[in-house]
């Protein structure tokens, strides 16, 4: 059922809604840190002299976002001492990670990997922090924007966060690459110092998120929320968080030999290399969540934590969910979910190879992608904010997964005529305009089903499992293109994208699906 919709005056005032404002700022901090732990990272180690083999390890460093729904009943349900009593639940929890990414920042800043293995494994650690500071960021800011405004509001304020976040990846790349190479270094004439000052001065723009955290208003639900225990309670509760991960992490590196040599049996049965390596290391990451698990269990018994806690933190959100939609209708929506940007995923892992394939220098492909298509892509997440408000969030999500399929079938025309520049920012254009515009509507559509009362962790695993599958099967790119050629591949792209059609239609019928109340920017509340 259609609920009434938002006037062309409310949609477009939503652009100067304080919170909408508020997520373009959070968003911007939000986007900083990954670029320094992947890109920025990589060319600073590499002009360090550490080889390409160990400067691809750097990148488990961002595991943390693939993971975070692991500790994000921890962000739901515990206090920061002293902080959350002062600030509130999720301004407390944002200034927290946003002073952690701070200090791991300023960590890697103090050191030269170029000193030895010792100085390296420090980096790592640093790096790891940051993934894991940045991770839990993502997951309060995600918890604040579904609380703080009404779901009409939520596409509005994706297409802020999404806009925030392309921006500080620009500073947080490009901006990165140009601040340290004038402050004088470049590959073969290596000058630490300049490194250093380039992190420094990205832990300073990280101040934009501490001056917005400290300047903003809790949300009225979270202020109202209270917490169930005692603080030694929740005191135990983190230390049997603490020694699960442990049991994970050792269980994981004891099993990183054995897991070489398996790959190669593996690869060599199978005939196929990534095939075997995936296989290899989703049973050893399975391994160790076992592992992980029954440690928690055994701990449990020992009475250090109350089960009601466990259940409580783990167990009702997840029931939640169910409960409101009951499990067909819940495990539908979990693969709408999980294959929503499947065609967008798929064929963005392998958009640059064919670019460079089709004889586009890394100039062009740099100023076409990076630049003009970040912009692109921000219209269009703005673009998407607006008509969802305008006429419904599910409406505005059928539109971009159709669009989203069908851009790819531009690649055609790219691929027969070759490297013309005209063309290439005509497929950038539509490829990212599109994008944004799903993005938007889909970040809100997402909102929609998370419960307030469990608002971190729900919305933690919908991130998670939005990725998974499209990740999964992108790593394949490569091999299908190498099977059927581009054609055909851009093709299959498109296809792989029509079923998601079908879901998004069943979820507004079948399901009962209702759009939310149109919210009046008018009386827009203070930041």
């Amino acid at each position: 059922m259609q609920g009434p919709q938002a006037s062309w005056r409310e949609s477009l005032g939503a652009f100067f809604h304080p919170r909408v404002i508020v997520m373009l700022l959070l968003g911007f901090s939000a986007g900083i840190p990954i670029l320094l732990i992947f890109s920025s990272l990589s060319l600073w180690l590499r002009e360090a002299g550490i080889e390409r083999a160990a400067i691809t390890f750097f990148s488990w460093a961002a595991l943390g976002y693939s993971f975070k729904f692991v500790w994000a009943p921890l962000v739901d349900q515990l206090p920061v001492p002293w902080l959350s009593r002062a600030l509130g639940r999720r301004r407390s929890w944002l200034l927290l990670a946003q002073l952690a990414i701070i200090a791991a920042i300023g960590g890697m800043a103090s050191i030269d990997p170029a000193l030895g293995e010792g100085s390296q494994t420090a980096m790592a650690l640093a790096a790891v922090a940051l993934g894991f500071s940045s991770a839990t960021q993502d997951i309060v800011i995600d918890a604040y924007r579904i609380e703080a405004a009404d779901t009409r509001l939520q596409s509005m304020m994706s297409a802020a966060y999404i806009a925030g976040y392309r921006v500080a990846m620009v500073v947080a790349g490009a901006g990165a690459l140009v601040l340290a190479a004038g402050f004088g270094t470049e590959l073969g004439n290596y000058q630490y110092a300049a490194w250093s000052s380039t992190y420094w001065i990205m832990a300073a723009v990280m101040l934009v998120g501490v001056f917005t955290t400290l300047n903003i208003r809790e949300p009225e639900v979270s202020a109202q929320r209270s917490y169930n225990h005692s603080a030694v309670e929740y005191g135990r509760f983190v230390v049997l968080f603490a020694l699960a991960l442990v049991g994970f992490i050792l269980c994981f590196y004891f099993t990183s030999e054995p897991a070489r040599e398996l790959k190669k049996a593996l690869a060599e049965l199978l005939g196929n290399h990534a095939l075997g390596s995936f296989l290899i290391e989703a049973l050893r990451l399975g391994l160790a969540a076992c592992v992980s698990f029954i440690l928690a269990r055994a701990l449990l018994k020992t009475g250090l934590v109350e089960r009601s806690m466990v259940d409580e933190t783990y167990v009702a959100p997840v029931r939640d969910f169910f409960d409101r939609y009951g499990v067909k209708a819940a495990l539908y929506l979990l693969l709408l979910v999980g294959s929503y940007r499947i065609s967008d995923i798929v064929l963005g892992v392998i958009s640059n190879v064919f670019y460079l394939d089709m004889g586009f220098s890394k100039e062009e492909i740099a100023t076409a992608v990076k630049t003009f298509g970040v912009v692109m892509a921000i219209v269009g997440g703005f673009l998407g904010g607006l008509l969802a408000m305008r006429w419904g969030v599910l409406r505005i999500l059928f539109l971009g997964a159709l669009l989203s399929a069908a851009t790819n079938l531009l690649f055609m025309i790219l691929a027969d005529k070759g490297a013309d520049l005209l063309w290439l920012y005509i497929v950038v254009a539509a490829d990212n305009l599109s994008a944004g515009l799903a993005g938007a509507a889909f970040v809100a559509f997402l909102s929609s089903l998370t419960s307030i009362s469990f608002t971190a962790m729900q919305y933690a695993i919908f991130s998670s499992l939005m990725t998974l599958l499209p990740k999964v099967l992108g790593g394949y790119s490569g091999s299908i293109v190498d099977s059927v050629g581009y054609d055909w591949f851009f093709i299959f792209t498109a296809l792989i994208g029509l079923p998601v059609l079908v879901l998004i239609v069943m979820a507004q019928r079948w399901l009962g699906f209702e759009e939310p109340e149109a919210v009046s920017t008018e009386k827009a509340d203070s930041v």
